[in-house]
């Protein structure tokens, strides 16, 4: 396997862990419009999309209708949301170290907004070896399940398409890659990500992220 020449990893379940607590907070409020979504069932149908991306399905398929500033609103709680603490994902700094050592350039893209990237890479720890490289479905005409956000990491860092590799932990960030014309590996060591729908996207599977380099073929 010819090593790629960028690493590219989503933020949320691939970096830090915070899509239970953000999907929880997520399911209590489309509760309080009337439908009722477990946290598994909000994680499953929305993980991986933007939270205008959200807000549009909700209006269109549900007739619920969270409020044009519905993204706003979720950014501003989400200080009280993860004041707990975000742990970083398990032995993920170590292979980021591991991408220095070997001068393998990497970066962040992510449906999520810069600020919020900033706060959970921040709390959890990380964010000195990412706050140069994170690129946001925001700066991109169309979110995942579109490649237009992994395209442009790649241009923006000067890379082919073809040479590049993409972490993900969802389906939608799967097709995205997929459709980018990049490599896709799919982590799920989280028992809810949807391994299924990863597999189906074409994800290469791993559930350890200390064999990720090997993987990648950098080892």
């Amino acid at each position: 396997m010819t090593p790629p020449e960028l690493v590219i990893f989503d933020c949320d379940g691939v970096l830090v862990d915070t899509e239970t607590v953000a999907n929880q907070r997520l399911s209590a409020i489309i509760a309080e419009h009337g439908l009722d979504l477990t946290m598994a069932q909000c994680r499953k149908r929305f993980m991986g999309r933007t939270m205008k991306s959200v807000r549009d399905i909700l209006l269109e398929e549900e007739g619920i209708d969270l409020g044009a500033d519905f993204p706003d609103r979720w950014l501003a709680g989400l200080p009280d949301l993860f004041s707990a603490g975000v742990e970083a994902i398990p032995h993920v700094r170590e292979v980021i170290l591991y991408l220095n050592a070997i001068d393998t350039p990497y970066c962040v893209a992510s449906s999520a907004k810069v600020e919020k990237m900033h706060l959970t890479l921040g709390v959890s720890g990380l964010l000195p070896l990412f706050e140069n490289v994170l690129y946001s479905a925001w700066m991109v005409e169309k979110g995942k399940p579109a490649p237009d956000l992994f395209l442009f990491a790649a241009s923006e860092l000067g890379h082919p398409p073809e040479r590049c590799a993409v972490i993900e932990d969802s389906p939608a960030g799967a097709l995205a890659g997929k459709a980018a014309g990049m490599r896709v590996f799919g982590y799920t060591a989280d028992p809810l990500t949807d391994a299924e729908g990863l597999a189906d996207a074409g994800a290469i599977l791993f559930d350890d992220m200390r064999a990720l380099p090997a993987l990648l073929g950098l080892r």
